[in-house]
């Protein structure tokens, strides 16, 4: 699933890609009000529910619980930060580096399959950016651009280059 808000003129700002075993539509559980963000299939999902009676009961009779939900929120609000950070402070071609380097596949978890398009939704930019900012990387020689495909092929650089203050 990803998470997003669409603007009044139809962009989409991609805030999370939920991975198995996540949970979503948490702060309206403990709130009350209204779903912050939208969210999507990106594939084949399977949603599972629970009551917020239940909830509150699991909370009441197991406070460990309570704890554990306090560990997810505190970390969304974590990578709440480094959204904006990154929207605030650094330029696109730092972002989408960033983006690369979070969701390539090293085999330990599945990876969602990113478009150019999911690409620029989570940088906050249109997709055409993120289609230079490829190209410019490709150029540096720290991926290679294949067919539906971007292959890190010097992953130390594609680090040090997230590091600099340059991108």
């Amino acid at each position: 699933l990803k998470t997003f808000k669409t603007s009044a003129e139809g962009r989409e700002q991609i805030l999370s890609l939920v991975r198995p075993g996540e949970s979503i539509n948490d702060v309206s559980v403990f709130d009350g009000g209204q779903n912050p963000a939208s969210a999507q299939a990106m594939g084949p999902v399977r949603l599972y529910g629970i009551r917020e009676s239940d909830l509150k009961s699991l909370l009441r009779d197991y406070p460990r619980v309570s704890t554990n939900i306090i560990k997810v929120l505190a970390e969304r609000i974590r990578q709440m930060v480094s959204l904006v950070e990154d929207l605030s402070f650094r330029r696109v071609i730092g972002r989408v580096i960033k983006i690369l380097l979070e969701y390539a596949g090293n085999g330990a978890s599945p990876k969602p399959r990113l478009t150019q398009q999911d690409m620029a939704a989570m940088a906050g930019t249109a997709r055409e950016v993120v289609a230079r900012s490829l190209k410019a990387l490709e150029e540096e020689g720290v991926i290679r651009l294949e067919r539906h495909r971007v292959v890190i092929t010097n992953k130390k650089a594609l680090e040090e280059m997230a590091e600099a203050s340059s991108y």
